[in-house]
């Protein structure tokens, strides 16, 4: 019997895709699906507080992706995957609180430094996020001067229409597999910051991502 995968996982630019690949992450938006027949909605986000968590939930609760999973038969968050946190972390996401709270709290002090701000709450941080994720705030004035390997290990930049994730100076391209070789030379092509100049800033603040394994490789 041919399974064909949900359509809950996403890529750097923050679009829900179709693919087997699961990665080491999930989170969500809130509900943006139909439980009936576990499909998206028309809408993306239904919250601004988009996080990203441990694939197992802290109390040992299995949950049915795009199922019914409140106790009252309804649909709950919509159960969505990331390649790794650095993709979670392009797409506008930020590490849970619940789940993840000592990098939570990690990711928020490191926010606020990079900030300027006294204190990053989850509201504030959401705030300044949702303006600059790529499919919800303002993506057209995002294109880099200068040489994007620069960049803290951890931000994501697209050239030619290809993500790539800087680690150790090196543009890696991304896949929902993981990560290949390095490929062809960017330097002379529009370089487009992916990541959210916010989180970009935590990354300078030395917040450090988990990766997929294929970095090492």
């Amino acid at each position: 019997m041919l399974v064909v995968p949900l359509r809950n996982r996403v890529d750097p630019f923050g679009h829900i895709h179709a693919v087997a690949e699961r990665g080491l992450f999930t989170g969500n938006r809130g509900v943006i699906h139909d439980a009936s027949d576990k499909t998206l909605t028309s809408r993306r986000w239904t919250t601004k507080a988009w996080i990203v968590c441990t694939l197992e939930h802290p109390g040992g609760v299995r949950r049915d992706p795009m199922g019914r999973n409140t106790p009252g038969g309804r649909a709950g968050w919509t159960e969505l995957f990331f390649l790794d946190e650095v993709t979670a972390l392009a797409a506008g996401h930020r590490p849970c609180l619940y789940c993840r709270r000592e990098a939570a709290k990690d990711f928020q002090r490191r926010f606020a430094d990079g900030n300027n701000l006294q204190h990053a709450s989850a509201p504030r941080m959401d705030a300044l996020l949702h303006g600059q994720r790529m499919v919800s705030g303002d993506a057209g004035a995002r294109t880099l001067v200068g040489d994007p390997t620069s960049l803290p290990d951890g931000a994501m930049i697209a050239a030619g229409g290809v993500a790539y994730a800087v680690k150790d100076g090196l543009a890696l391209p991304w896949s929902f597999g993981g990560y290949g070789t390095v490929g062809a030379s960017i330097v002379g092509q529009p370089i487009t910051l992916i990541t959210p100049p916010s989180t970009l800033a935590a990354l300078r603040e030395g917040y450090r991502p988990v990766w997929h394994p294929s970095v090492e490789s």
